[in-house]
């Protein structure tokens, strides 16, 4: 950790760089998912499920997505985007031999896989904000800012992790699947938990976006409470663990 410097900017600029070339279909993928979700779900079963503390459901389900869309984004690019990188690019290699750390390297990966987290949990909350599910105002946007950008990190770390034990791309369908997927679906995204038995209401509590879910839908709602706080403290304690393995294990795998 020691080793991080301020050459983490160059990284992600780099990346930056590299985007921009697929800037055009980048975004139109990226508007597409959060407009299927919000008609498929928030308007065709919306339909069919009353009221959630006095709302559509569409409004529930809004802001659930603006952070399970930062999750995935960030999630999918410190996995597959990260492994090209690495592996078959060799972008890795070229950089480590310049005045680059490997933290660096690998901090300014995880940087802009939140970065790109951020832009699609933006996207989701645009198209949330047209459909008239979201709330605008300079503190929502900042709070929410602020909130993807902690969870961009964490799943980004925690891919990042993945990725440096990554043999091949078959090895991310076990995360995938059994860990993303489950977190996707059992986070209180599309459904209240209290309409879940009672073990999956507890084991959910564990997941990270179970508690950023918690805080967007406050911030949502514009209601506050001193137990956001906890909720806050369960998402930043694992993302700097998570960002601290991260780096651990990158390194060992760039330095062999």
């Amino acid at each position: 950790m020691k080793n991080l410097s301020y050459r983490i900017y160059y990284v992600w600029k780099r990346n930056l760089t590299a985007y921009k070339r697929f800037i055009l279909p980048t975004l139109l993928v990226s508007l597409g998912e959060p407009f299927f979700y919000l008609i498929a779900m928030g308007l065709g079963l919306g339909a069919y499920m009353g009221l959630f503390g006095g709302k559509p459901y569409l409004f529930f389900l809004a802001s659930g997505l603006v952070m399970a869309s930062t999750m995935l984004t960030s999630t999918f690019e410190c996995l597959y985007d990260s492994y090209v990188r690495m592996v078959i690019e060799k972008i890795y290699s070229s950089l480590i031999v310049t005045p680059i750390s490997a933290e660096d390297i690998v901090a300014g990966d995880i940087a802009w896989g939140a970065f790109r987290g951020i832009i699609s949990g933006f996207l989701m909350y645009i198209i949330a904000l047209l459909m008239g599910a979201a709330p605008i105002s300079l503190p929502t946007l900042l709070l929410l800012f602020g909130l993807m950008m902690v969870v961009g990190i964490l799943f980004g770390s925690l891919a990042m992790i993945v990725t440096s034990f990554a043999p091949n791309f078959d090895f991310f369908n076990y995360y995938t699947q059994l860990v993303v997927s489950p977190i996707f679906f059992f986070s209180g995204v599309f459904f209240p938990l209290e309409r879940f038995p009672e073990g999956i209401r507890i084991v959910a509590q564990f997941s990270p976006l179970t508690q950023a879910v918690i805080i967007s839908r406050a911030i949502f709602e514009g209601h506050y409470s001193f137990s956001l706080y906890f909720n806050l403290l369960a998402i930043i304690i694992p993302t700097i663990i998570a960002f601290y393995l991260a780096i651990i294990c990158m390194k060992r795998r760039l330095i062999k």
